[in-house]
């Protein structure tokens, strides 16, 4: 038998399949299966099987027990490309997918038998276990354990099923992985990669005594002519999609309030989870106008004092909503004295400025933050990478929080946080 983990694929013969679940049973853990085209959806739905309509239109994939599915590889349509198998939660039931004990799949198909346990899934009542695909000439099977909170409605959604009615919102739990409105509307493929990463974000907040912590989240991003190669290599792209899942779990509302700078800056409209590709490939230049903005009168030499200024003269003294600043810059700075008497008045203001440095180069005074007197709390950290795109997700969601509660901790003894 073969056992795949999380994300991994192998081929099976193509033939009678016998699909099992462990854990499915009606009025439960719901079993279900959806034919999908080229576009990821149902063509109708009719491509939609359970219980209440246990075969496809041409009786390829059958519902045959509420725990067991029967396939007929050679019959499926030419225009369906993937089988998704999924399971739901009952609205009866309470709780969460993660409860199901030995929840998994196993496939009998003529050349064996592939197993994949549901794994990593933790605050879901729907999820996609398994997919079964067509790649060139040959089917292949991969284990996908990706769910949604929200539950059956927003499965069925996601896969293009109409649904008439919307699905209660759940009850607040600050332990839980956040999701957010938009997440719907991202590839199954991109939901995956979401998941983990807002779950290793959700990892170091617990770890540091900070779970479900909410903050508003600045992103600032260095737009000087130094930078040329973080964008033509697009590195500064996986920037923003990399700190995207922080905003969705620690923003009060899920969205990144972005900055670009140099010389001046621009405010930029707010970064959103469904629409990370498209504001990148608009706002993400060093010359030219994008979005209505001149590029050019940005700038394209250091200043961070005016982009600075500008946050903090929204912060308010003692608000009870901590922000939390990501700035990303290759350094270059040069009035580092009143860089550092401004971090010091900062210091007095309910913000955090996580600092961090893209590529080899002399930091300065960032590499002082640590250190600096005068302060009335630590208010900022910074580290630098070579290359961000060999950092793991672990490695940097750690590195870019870990100091973060740490202040907010000191901030609200000090009457700095509300």
């Amino acid at each position: 038998m073969t056992e795949l983990a999380r994300g991994e694929n192998t081929t099976i013969a193509t033939g009678a399949v016998t699909v099992s679940v462990a854990g499915a049973r009606q009025g439960t853990v719901d079993l279900m299966v959806f034919q999908l085209g080229a576009d990821s959806r149902v063509r109708s739905d009719a491509d939609f099987v359970f219980f209440n309509q246990p075969s496809s239109p041409e009786g390829a994939v059958r519902l045959v027990a509420a725990d067991k599915l029967s396939i007929d590889l050679t019959a499926v349509p030419t225009a369906v490309e993937r089988l998704s198998i999924a399971v739901a939660l009952d609205d009866s039931v309470t709780g969460s997918l993660a409860t199901v004990t030995g929840l998994g799949v196993e496939v009998a198909h003529p050349a064996g038998t592939t197993s994949a346990r549901a794994l990593d899934l933790t605050t879901e009542r729907a999820a996609v276990l398994l997919e079964i695909y067509r790649r060139n000439d040959s089917w292949k099977v991969r284990n996908v354990s990706a769910g949604w909170d929200a539950g059956l409605s927003t499965l069925v959604r996601e896969h293009g099923v109409q649904v008439d009615d919307e699905p209660a919102a759940p009850a607040a739990d600050p332990h839980r992985v956040r999701t957010v409105a938009g997440e719907e509307k991202l590839s199954l493929e991109k939901r995956q990669k979401l998941d983990m990463r807002k779950r290793e974000v959700a990892k170091v907040l617990l770890d540091k005594g900070a779970p479900g912590v909410r903050a508003r989240v600045v992103l600032v991003i260095d737009k000087t002519g130094s930078m040329n190669r973080e964008y033509s290599s697009k590195r500064i792209h996986e920037v923003v999609e990399r700190m995207v899942p922080i905003a969705v779990q620690v923003d009060d509302d899920g969205k990144l309030e972005p900055y670009l700078y140099a010389k001046s800056f621009a405010r930029l409209p707010d970064i959103v989870v469904h629409e990370v590709d498209a504001w990148s490939s608009t706002y993400l230049h060093l010359t030219g106008t994008h979005g209505g903005i001149d590029y050019g009168r940005i700038g394209g030499v250091n200043d961070e004092l005016p982009v600075m200024n500008e946050i903090i003269d929204s912060l308010v003294p003692g608000a009870a909503m901590p922000t939390l600043v990501l700035f990303f810059t290759d350094g270059g700075f040069t009035q580092k004295q009143k860089i550092a008497d401004l971090m010091k008045s900062a210091s007095a203001l309910p913000a955090f400025w996580q600092f961090v440095g893209l590529g080899k180069a002399n930091y300065g005074v960032l590499e002082r933050l640590d250190t600096m007197s005068g302060r009335r709390v630590d208010n900022a950290g910074f580290f630098s990478v070579d290359d961000i795109s060999k950092v793991t997700d672990a490695e940097l969601y750690r590195r870019m929080l870990s100091e973060f509660p740490d202040w907010l901790k000191a901030a609200k003894n000090a009457g700095i946080v509300g």
